[in-house]
């Protein structure tokens, strides 16, 4: 629209003042008398969204409502490398190589996800038979089904309405499920007790941590809550505060130390974190993801310490810990740690603690099970959880139904307890094995220092880049301009080795990393460990 038609439609507004056909062309246009106000205007309407375009045939185009312009920022701002950039070239890898292109390798390796199933891992047969009764009652007349499976599958669906895995759950989880949650912590925790109301069933651990995350936020500037996690990190954390808007408060863990937390190093991050933020919450992944460490009982109890010094919520991420495989290793969850202190802490330490069957020896993702427990929280402040809870109504049925099995499983003397030991067993000895092999593997590599892989299911190694790929990812500005992104990518299309680069989970400046799962069957993984020395190997005498 030129000028001049500008100037006509406002003086025409004002000869047609009563008109509202007139006014409604003219007000969008024209809020105000001024000329920069009327040019910046007119490519949008007066809600501020494109406006329609005419195309070569004269129809009109309807501008979108939501564009990458209109869409929330945050949204936009937030990162997960876990499934970032690298991860969807190797679908489109996988894709060529289907077409029949000629690659430098057959197949391509996904280690990027701990999605164990995915990898070939095989489920607990005492899980898909109850789970299998739950979906299809009429199996509980079937006498191929073990009667631990069927007296199971039974107390569930007793609990559900209209006796259906299809009906909703309360917004908390199903009470029976919730209940023998509680005797599971009791069991693990060597007696302190456990309330199932201060049980929450949740689609997989994320959706607790989320949720938690969201009641701690709030505040505006200087006082906008910061939130402590680690460095490394799952980034689904710094994605979840991205999108909430929250401080996000980094605590570097101890490479050198095997990736321990370092009680002067969270001290650091909080006195600095003070002076543009309010800090209310400190989060502790053990076994770390994607830093493998299992913290020492010490350890945790010096975590507690100091959060309960510096008015600190503390949220317990402790979804692996089934997988631990370090000599001399073992897990103590926080709340146990939190009890064994004493009265002084256990009555007023702030304490929320997840886990799910996603990980562990189940490795049951597509479930979407999990729980959290929380202690010591306000009533009130519990009431609104519920709440907010309750606005997606309640975690997948099917997925509570799992929670319920794994944390309720055969037991001696039940006709499948013999089996599910003997399942249980091989999965856990055989990530044992896939531990020690990685990181012996990763040793021998010059170039590549691996820390032991103590639980969980992946490793984190360093790495040297040389300085001639860093220079060449830099002036070539691929790839965000990251050596180890540069590093990941050239693996992958080299070797078809899919790995997520360090700078996806956070690393100490001028330090590389990448993250790679342990999960893949161990002849595969053998193949795996030996392509990434070969590659690294080549990738280094190249860039010299």
């Amino acid at each position: 629209m030129s000028l001049r038609n500008i100037w006509l439609l406002s003086h025409g507004a004002q000869r047609h003042g009563g008109d509202p056909r007139v006014r409604a062309l003219t007000a969008p246009i024209l809020p105000s008398s001024s000329l920069g106000r009327a040019l910046v205007n007119l490519s949008t309407n007066h809600y501020g969204l494109p406006k329609e375009k005419t195309s070569e045939n004269g129809r009109v185009a309807r501008a979108k409502v939501l564009t990458i312009d209109t869409m929330n920022p945050t949204v936009k701002n937030a990162k997960y490398a876990v499934r970032g950039p690298i991860v969807a070239r190797a679908a489109e890898l996988e894709r060529e190589l289907n077409e029949g292109m000629k690659k430098p390798f057959d197949e391509v390796i996904k280690a990027n996800i701990g999605d164990a199933h995915a990898m070939g891992q095989q489920p607990i047969t005492f899980f898909r038979q109850a789970l299998a009764i739950c979906s299809y009652p009429e199996l509980l007349n079937d006498s191929t089904f073990p009667e631990d499976a069927k007296s199971r599958a039974y107390r569930i669906l007793q609990s559900c309405g209209g006796n259906s895995m299809g009906s909703y759950s309360a917004s908390q989880g199903i009470d029976s499920v919730r209940q023998d949650v509680a005797r599971y912590i009791e069991r693990r925790d060597g007696g302190v007790p456990s309330d199932p109301d201060n049980i929450f069933l949740t689609t997989g651990a994320c959706d607790g941590i989320m949720t938690m995350l969201k009641l701690l936020v709030c505040g505006e500037g200087p006082t906008r809550t910061g939130i402590m996690i680690p460095i490394p990190h799952y980034p689904m954390y710094s994605a979840t505060l991205v999108e909430l808007a929250a401080v996000q408060v980094n605590y570097y863990l101890n490479e050198e130390k095997c990736w321990s937390v370092d009680i002067s190093e969270l001290k650091r991050a909080l006195d600095e974190a003070r002076h543009y933020c309010n800090p209310r919450a400190l989060c502790i992944v053990n076994p770390g993801n994607p830093t493998s460490q299992v913290e020492t009982r010490q350890c945790i109890e010096d975590v507690i310490r100091f959060a309960a010094k510096e008015r600190l919520f503390l949220m317990a991420d402790e979804v692996y810990q089934d997988n631990v495989y370090g000599h001399g290793c073992r897990f103590h969850s926080f709340k146990t740690v939190l009890f064994e202190m004493g009265p002084e802490y256990s009555n007023t330490m702030e304490l929320v603690s997840f886990h799910s069957t996603s990980k562990g020896y189940m490795g049951e993702c597509g479930f979407r099970g999990g729980y959290m427990e929380v202690i010591n929280m306000d009533d009130e402040v519990k009431a609104e959880l519920t709440k907010l809870l309750s606005v997606r109504l309640c975690s997948p049925v099917p997925g509570q139904a799992l929670v319920d099995l794994v944390f309720n499983p055969p037991q001696p003397g039940e006709p499948s307890y013999d089996n599910f030991i003997k399942e249980r067993t091989a999965i856990l000895s055989a990530l044992e094995e896939k531990a020690k092999l990685t990181e012996q593997v990763l040793n021998t590599v010059p170039g590549i220092s691996c820390n032991p892989v103590q639980g969980a299911m992946f490793c984190f190694p360093r790495i040297t880049i040389p300085e001639k790929a860093m220079i060449e990812a830099t002036v070539r500005q691929i790839h965000q301009r990251q050596p180890d992104v540069f590093y990941c990518m050239k693996m992958l299309e080299e070797a078809g080795i899919c790995v997520i680069p360090g700078s996806g989970f956070g690393q100490k400046e001028g330090t590389y990393h990448f993250r790679m799962t342990i999960l893949p069957p161990i002849d595969k993984l053998q193949i795996l460990l030996n392509k990434v020395k070969e590659f690294h190997q080549k990738f280094t005498q190249k860039y010299s």
